[in-house]
């Protein structure tokens, strides 16, 4: 049965039990697939985490238990809300108005129930590598991001994360190994967001030394918010986008072709590990020549 089928399975039981309890375990059970792998492709493939598809789907029905007269109490317990308080707040952020506030006539957001469809795509090439990468240690900021690691949500959460830290970046950059290279780190996937970090590669004394007033020369790097990430030695699957100026737009077609074409004849799930995105920047002169690398953490799947 292929993944597709799973995926779509994992649907239904979601669907079958919007009134009762979902466990995304047993949602992944039934995609045939590991939970981090089933959660990351999920978001990939419908631009949700599978967390927020529940709720939207939930607060869908419970408007349109409230418009056929449902008292707000009842809804609310049905749809797995343990206050009236709770659920009014997330009806409000999904719908705009209030439960009680629910009459006849009145607009209510709807989001409908997924279906799958199997689309003939692909036909075009794609080139990758597997490698075992060694043990890597960044020194990078982060931030916890919403929604799934994928899509327009992590653009735009990504784009803002960027242009608001330049001043960290610049600070990073200039004490880095290899100025012409930025780090971006996706960690701790799960259905409510995931991790993202903006990292570089600092050499063992810069590492030891950037908090040492007397070789820095100020006080403040303690405040700057900065972590040690250490990547584990393991197996990715190597992407590159092709070298252009602006690589980027590439970059983000990249990773949603990596699942949707490569993934699900290829062999391998995604393992529960960081991402690595590895940003070539070339010095001026060579801005045509700059590329984006996407590791993905994989393991592969053992077939009967």
């Amino acid at each position: 049965m292929d993944w597709m089928t799973g995926l779509q399975r994992a649907i239904d039981y979601a669907e079958e039990n919007l009134c009762g309890e979902i466990d995304a375990e047993e949602a992944a059970r039934l995609a045939y697939s590991s939970a981090y792998h089933f959660q990351k492709v999920f978001g990939i493939l419908c631009g949700i985490s599978f967390g927020e598809y529940v709720r939207r789907r939930r607060l869908t029905r419970a408007g349109e238990e409230l418009l056929g007269g449902g008292r707000v109490i009842d809804v609310a317990l049905r749809y797995g809300y343990e206050s009236p308080d709770g659920f009014s707040r997330a009806f409000y952020r999904f719908h705009g108005i209030l439960p009680s506030e629910v009459k006849k006539g009145c607009r209510l957001r709807a989001f409908s129930r997924l279906t799958l469809q199997v689309n003939f795509t692909g036909g075009s090439e794609m080139n990758y590598k597997i490698e075992e990468k060694p043990e890597l240690v960044l020194v990078g900021y982060g931030k916890r991001f919403s929604g799934a690691p994928f899509g327009e949500e992590r653009e735009a959460q990504e784009d803002a994360f960027f242009r608001t830290t330049r001043a960290k970046q610049w600070l990073l950059r200039g004490a880095s190994d290899t100025p012409g290279i930025d780090y971006c780190v996706v960690d701790r996937v799960d259905g409510e967001g995931y991790d993202f970090y903006i990292a570089y590669d600092l050499d063992d004394w810069s590492r030891q030394e950037l908090y040492n007033p007397a070789v820095t020369g100020v006080d403040f790097m303690e405040g700057m918010g900065f972590e040690t990430l250490v990547i584990p030695r393991r197996t990715y699957a190597v992407f590159a986008t092709g070298k252009a100026k602006r690589p980027i737009a590439e970059y983000v077609g990249l990773r949603r072709r990596i699942v949707t074409e490569w993934l699900p004849d290829s062999g391998y799930l995604l393992a529960d590990a960081p991402e690595v995105i590895v940003m070539h920047w070339n010095p001026p002169g060579r801005e045509k020549e700059r590329y984006i690398e996407i590791r993905m953490p994989v393991e592969r799947i053992d077939r009967p």
